[in-house]
């Protein structure tokens, strides 16, 4: 059995028994890939809602705070303190 030809008749069938394992790890491999990929896809849709929902709160921060809307809050509590005052007299 020193001549190559010899151990290719055995080697063949190694080769076709070692095959199969390695074609089921791939398998494994890809399913694994596969669930990654949607957990990944799921987590950035969920991060991008949460994003989004940030930003239009950012919006109304920023419009209550550039179109005077601290004013208007004052104004109203002016007149909310005007009227305990109103009360208050009417009391005595």
């Amino acid at each position: 059995m020193s001549n190559i030809s010899d151990w290719i008749w055995v080697l063949i069938p190694l080769a076709a028994i070692g095959i199969a394992p390695f074609k089921m790890w791939l398998r494994m491999k890809e399913r694994q890939m596969s669930v990654q990929t949607a957990l990944t896809a799921e987590k950035s849709a969920q991060y991008a809602s949460h994003v989004e929902r940030l930003e239009q709160r950012v919006r109304v921060l920023e419009q209550i705070a550039t179109d005077k809307g601290v004013e208007t809050a004052n104004q109203i509590d002016a007149l909310r303190t005007r009227d305990r005052m109103v009360l208050e007299d009417k009391a005595l």
